[in-house]
């Protein structure tokens, strides 16, 4: 990674509160204790062009109606990975657990810019039909496929070289999804798991912090954890 992509990549963590990674670790990312603080988006989000107008419209529409179409991560948390994207120059992205496709357009905001694509794997047929429409209604079904099933046999088709891997799917299967997948993330690339005070992720952080290739922070959002992993050149 040269050091303007690592600069842009600092400030962004810079902008949110770092939970000390020794202390969750020993701690195992619990329910409780973790702290949290009210936040709110702080800038408004201003559409570069009449693509980013179009995909900023179906967020906008999904943000109002997202309790009846399914579970999504918070706005903040959509556009701090649409700020990774686009630090990392992300051509190739894959998310586990694509729900309505909500964070999926945040990502797929950045890929636009960097001319990327993303692979996103979902197991209930009813959210793949949801998040289709949505990517289509966006102008995004061109740069997004949407491979339905079970994630954790389908990743096993993946060839590409991996930028950003997105987990936001069963908590207990993290540790599976970055053991199938971790050869694939390039030097320099990153995983983002989305909900780390939830149960069930001891055995990813232990996966994430006790190697020597891998530099983990946890990061907390204001609405919870997030694992940020580089993967070290």
């Amino acid at each position: 990674m040269n050091n303007r992509k690592l600069f842009a990549i600092s400030a962004i963590l810079v902008g949110v509160m770092i939970i000390p990674l020794t202390s969750m670790a020993q701690r195992g990312m619990g329910g409780g204790g973790l702290g949290s603080r009210s936040t709110s988006t702080q800038s408004s989000l201003i559409p570069k062009n009449d693509d980013e107008k179009k995909i900023v419209a179906v967020l906008t529409d999904m943000t109002a109606t997202q309790r009846a179409q399914g579970a999504n991560v918070p706005m903040d948390d959509g556009r701090f990975l649409r700020m990774l994207v686009e630090s990392l120059d992300a051509k190739n992205v894959v998310e586990i657990g694509t729900s309505n496709g909500y964070s999926a357009l945040w990502m797929l905001l950045g890929l636009k810019g960097t001319g990327g694509r993303l692979t996103t794997f979902e197991i209930e047929a009813s959210s793949v039909k949801l998040a289709r429409q949505n990517f289509k209604n966006a102008g995004v079904d061109n740069i997004a496929t949407v491979v339905e099933g079970d994630a954790h046999e389908l990743v096993k088709t993946l060839k590409v070289s991996i930028d950003l891997l997105f987990l936001d799917a069963d908590k207990d299967g993290y540790y599976d999804y970055i053991k199938q997948l971790l050869p694939l993330v390039r030097p320099g690339g990153l995983i983002v798991a989305h909900n780390m005070d939830q149960g069930g992720t001891q055995t990813y952080i232990n996966a994430v912090t006790k190697d020597a290739d891998l530099e983990t922070l946890f990061i907390n959002t204001g609405s919870g954890t997030v694992g940020v992993t580089l993967k070290k050149h």
